[in-house]
């Protein structure tokens, strides 16, 4: 790979990993509160302990790629989670903005997922 596709790399792991880890804590932990997520989950026909699930792989994910730790392992299993919330998305209609949310936002950190991990970590990545 030369020098700038890796920084390219670079710079989508840690954009990546800035937004997972800020969704998973700042927004599911902090802003809205397990006290709100975990029912949602609930709601939907999940198990209520899925929320945990998901927020922990959010969370740790995100950390991981931020710091570019099996960046290859990490992103293809965070891809298949925004899969999922693509699927589950799906009958609300493309826009992310409709009301309960379309499947373009999920369905694009999907595909950005997807080429991360094909692309590697990128320059300063602590361990492929």
């Amino acid at each position: 790979m030369n020098g700038r596709a890796e920084w390219a790399a670079t710079l989508l792991r840690v954009a990546m990993g800035t937004m997972f880890l800020a969704h998973g804590v700042l927004w599911k932990l902090v802003q809205a509160g397990p006290q709100h997520v975990i029912p949602w989950f609930a709601a939907q026909g999940y198990p209520w302990w899925f929320g945990w699930v998901v927020i922990a792989a959010e969370s740790l994910g995100g950390l991981l790629l931020l710091l570019g730790v099996g960046v290859r392992l990490v992103a293809p299993a965070l891809a298949a989670l925004m899969a999922g919330i693509t699927w589950h998305q799906f009958p609300n209609g493309w826009l992310y903005t409709y009301p309960n949310g379309g499947w373009e936002y999920p369905a694009f950190w999907t595909v950005a997922l997807v080429a991360l991990a094909l692309l590697g970590p990128g320059k300063g990545a602590l361990r492929a």
